[in-house]
């Protein structure tokens, strides 16, 4: 594309990495395909996306935000307060920035923002995740122009005129993947042995932990790797529990750096039910064992994990049965190559893997 105009564009979104992984790889598409692009962020303070964006070399702006807590709390006061105040930042930066197209991937902050730029008559776009929309995004899509999203039949939650299915935004690493000749010497495991990866998002999964802790001499003894990422307050329960049975081939992670190289030696996954995750997992093209999370809102990752088992691309265990039924089933997926081979086959099948090249597209054509 021509290198003429100039254009200043706003991302907006955050809170998890699911929102933050996407702002960034939309990011960098729209700088390869129009290199004349002025870019802020904005987030929400306090949240992981203020330390993210900038260590990727972007600023961010955080807005006083939090989401509205569906139990009651305490914490509920102060949520039209902070609404209020989010917006009035919004306008202030709009006007300050006055930019040529909002984009929003999701989290508390991007709600404020889109509302905002869309009452000023700013294009702006929505990147729905997940299968199930969050009430945040259902009332956006009234203002917005196109909404990319990354299911089937999402007519139900938004007008069929705005859609585009683009899938989500895969991070270039996990793209490029299978290039990866040296993954081994990260982990050294045996190879002779199948190796399971369990992931339980950036945080850990407690209910995902609490199996794999309680049934780990079952695994072992299976003949199996493991690649565990804990998160950051299991990593010590775990390592003592391998240090105390001195149980080789478990190796414990707070957090896996190099997620394409765990991907790369990987034979079966277990992960939780995040969009990006499944995204990441459906390139990866490896029998899963899906957890969701039952603590998110309108428990959208059991509805992302139903929607592949619905084409028989994964397995799901419920979070409340994990303790009892995780390792069982994962044994049970070891000893059948056929199925490993029939769920591999169809979740790569699911792949999409130039979403942000569709998203930075749509976003240009807004522009002209």
């Amino acid at each position: 594309m021509e290198n003429m105009k100039k254009y200043k564009i706003i991302i907006s979104g955050g809170g998890t990495g699911g929102h933050i992984f996407p702002a960034i790889a939309i990011a960098k598409e729209l700088e390869k395909i129009h290199s004349n692009i002025d870019l802020l962020f904005v987030g929400a303070q306090d949240r992981m996306e203020m330390e993210k964006i900038p260590q990727q070399g972007y600023n961010i702006i955080g807005l006083w935000i939090s989401g509205f807590q569906r139990r009651l709390s305490v914490k509920n006061l102060l949520f039209p307060i902070k609404l209020l105040f989010s917006l009035w930042k919004s306008l202030s930066i709009i006007k300050k920035f006055n930019p040529d197209l909002v984009v929003g991937t999701g989290g508390y902050a991007s709600g404020p923002l889109l509302y905002i730029a869309s009452r000023k008559k700013i294009p702006c776009i929505i990147q729905e995740q997940n299968s199930y929309p969050g009430i945040t995004n259902k009332i956006l899509s009234k203002y917005v122009q196109k909404v990319c999203v990354a299911y089937d039949n999402m007519e139900q939650f938004f007008s069929e005129k705005k859609i585009v299915l683009t899938g989500n935004p895969i991070r270039q690493s996990i793209l490029n993947y299978k290039l990866i000749k040296d993954a081994n010497n990260i982990f050294l495991l045996d190879k002779s042995k199948p190796t399971i990866l369990i992931i339980g998002g950036s945080l850990g999964a407690l209910s995902i932990n609490k199996a794999i802790k309680n049934n780990l001499e079952k695994l072992v003894n299976f003949g199996a790797n493991l690649v565990w990422q804990t998160g950051s307050t299991f990593y010590d329960l775990a390592v003592e529990k391998v240090e105390q049975n001195f149980f080789d081939g478990v190796r414990v992670y707070k957090f896996i750096n190099d997620m394409h190289s765990a991907y790369s030696i990987s034979d079966i996954i277990v992960s939780r039910a995040g969009a990006i995750s499944i995204s990441e997992l459906c390139v990866v093209s490896k029998p899963v064992i899906l957890v969701p999370s039952p603590n998110v809102a309108e428990n959208h990752q059991y509805k992302n994990a139903q929607s592949l088992v619905n084409k028989k691309a994964a397995l799901i265990v419920k979070d409340s049965e994990a303790n009892c039924k995780l390792v069982e089933e994962l044994i049970k997926l070891m000893k059948n190559k056929k199925l490993q081979k029939s769920l591999s086959k169809n979740i790569g099948d699911l792949a999409i893997k130039d979403s942000t090249t569709r998203i930075s597209k749509i976003a240009l054509e807004l522009l002209k």
